[in-house]
């Protein structure tokens, strides 16, 4: 799962389930697909219309995460469905450029960590009676902070995706490191700071704890999921002795009888 020239994904894990057919699979996908970009229009045109706050969207990590969850589930339930209709039990991206290949397993290691990350730190740090103070607000908070963990543990959990690699995880720490600009440069541009514990003067030294805080809680994120997903792949081969689990094996019968 990297830039080598080993072939990508023999076993079809990105597009399979041990659960659900790979047309299933791929309908699902599509389907949260939707949701999640309902969800980010949603917020992003309220946001514009109620306090015109829609300029400030991109400096939230919430909202950025949560951007990576949907283009993951779009690019994925397409490559899922051209797999369940392909004639030739293969998909699109294994024939495509290798960095692209490995974008696509950076992107499933940060829809499988961020999305818990900000699900910890939000209800942890941040919420507060404010946060279901309207139906619009409760269903906001709970679409972006509540069921976009549910949508990666859906990935995690029942789906074939592979264990995350560990070169990712410093990636994924760069790519916390790389926000702190952003919230900065919001700061300086917008005269705000996306999440009060980012506010030097108000949070002193203490400051440097969240951020080692959420460097140590990204860490042992991707560490739980990664081992998350190596004992659901022990349990789903003691199950079954073709890796390709009973989605692949229906796909392949399919195709072996059409």
């Amino acid at each position: 799962m990297s830039l080598s020239k080993a072939p990508f994904d023999e076993d079809y894990r990105f597009v399979t389930s041990y659960a659900l057919s790979p047309a299933i699979l791929g309908a699902v996908r599509i389907s949260l697909g939707l949701f999640t970009l309902a969800s980010i229009l949603s917020v992003l045109i309220y946001g514009g219309i109620k306090d015109h706050s829609a300029g400030a969207y991109f400096s939230y990590f919430t909202h950025l995460s949560l951007i990576g969850l949907c283009s993951y589930f779009w690019a994925t339930g397409v490559q899922t469905i051209a797999f369940a209709r392909s004639s030739d039990g293969t998909y699109p991206l294994q024939r495509w450029p290798r960095a692209l290949r490995y974008l696509q397993v950076l992107l499933t290691t940060t829809i499988t960590t961020f999305p818990i990350v900000v699900t910890v730190v939000y209800w942890g740090l941040i919420a507060g009676s404010d946060s279901f103070a309207s139906p619009y607000t409760s269903w906001a908070n709970v679409s972006q902070h509540l069921l976009n963990t549910v949508f990666a543990l859906f990935e995690i959990g029942l789906t074939n995706i592979p264990p995350l690699p560990w070169v990712d995880l410093p990636l994924t720490l760069v790519m916390l490191g790389g926000y702190l600009g952003v919230a900065y440069i919001t700061h300086l541009t917008q005269g705000f700071y996306a999440y009060s514990f980012l506010d030097p003067k108000e949070q002193g030294k203490l400051l440097i704890a969240y951020f080692v805080g959420i460097a140590v809680g990204q860490a042992i994120v991707f560490v739980a999921v990664r081992y998350a997903i190596v004992l659901r792949s022990r349990i789903v081969r003691k199950k079954s002795k073709d890796l390709r689990n009973p989605g692949m094996h229906q796909h392949a019968m399919q195709k072996q009888f059409a």
